[in-house]
């Protein structure tokens, strides 16, 4: 009973058993300690990869601070060398895109860990999905995508935190206009089911999607292994730790070439 509710540290007091039954709680010990250390390892090897991904974050961020600093000292130069210019524009595009890593390295490293903040307010999540799609439309436009909502006129409120509710649905929009085939239509859903809020999003891969969803939602994987386009691939891993620190669920259903993210929130309830 207790290795079924996941605790692997209790054994079996076979002293006073008789020979059959004291083989199989022995076997039963084995497994549960087998486990344990299984367990235990799993948690060391994820708390070195947090901490390496923590200090070299750190050791990266300060020359990257100074190089990106140094470019916008040189693009207000004066040059007539066209070469130069271009040099330059290369260097400023990489280093914002590193730093963009950088970002998200330091954001997985801290939401893996439960080291960051999370207040959670009532937030009506109709207003704040229209809010972070109003800033995606033109840029969905430009992918050739046409976005199409389908929502619950009654307001949905839960407890979340704003500005993590912002980066997760900020992630999934950006990850659709990367990913998504071109001409095709973005379906985004608000619903109610029973006592939960559902988002659903729904688009078409550019690319073919050969990995299982679990596999997706680990830290540095990418749906689009050929690496045709930019991306840490922490965008869902990243979206998927936020979820999880606000008691909400993040689910994927990949279906041939059919991407879709499941969000479910609880709803408060407020008394009349």
């Amino acid at each position: 009973k207790n290795m079924a509710n996941g605790d692997f540290e209790s054994k079996l007091n076979v002293e006073n058993m008789n020979f059959h039954y004291k083989k199989h709680a022995e076997n039963l010990n084995k497994v549960s300690n087998g486990m344990n250390i299984a367990i235990e390892e799993r948690m060391k090897s994820e708390h070195l990869k947090t901490e390496l991904i923590t200090n070299v974050s750190h050791d990266i961020k300060t020359p990257l601070t100074s190089i990106i600093n140094y470019v916008d000292l040189i693009k207000q130069e004066e040059t007539d060398n066209e070469n130069i210019e271009k040099y330059i524009a290369v260097v400023d595009k990489q280093s914002i895109r590193l730093k963009k890593l950088l970002e998200d390295l330091m954001d997985v490293s801290k939401a893996s860990t439960g080291n960051i903040t999370v207040e959670n307010t009532p937030c009506e999540l109709n207003v704040l999905l229209g809010q972070v799609v109003g800033e995606y439309k033109e840029k969905l436009e430009k992918e050739g995508l046409e976005l199409i909502i389908n929502e619950v006129e009654e307001p949905l409120t839960i407890l979340g935190d704003g500005r993590h509710l912002w980066r997760i649905f900020d992630n999934l929009l950006n990850n659709i206009c990367k990913y998504a085939q071109e001409k095709t239509r973005v379906y985004l859903s608000l619903e109610k089911q029973d006592n939960k809020a559902v988002i659903t999003f729904r688009n078409i891969s550019s690319y073919p999607l050969n990995i299982t969803n679990d596999e997706l939602m680990e830290r540095f994987v990418r749906g689009d292994k050929s690496r045709h386009s930019e991306g840490s691939g922490l965008g869902l891993s990243i979206a998927k730790s936020l979820m999880d620190l606000q008691k909400g669920t993040m689910d994927i259903v990949i279906d041939g070439d059919l991407f879709k993210v499941i969000l479910s929130f609880n709803i408060v309830l407020f008394d009349e």
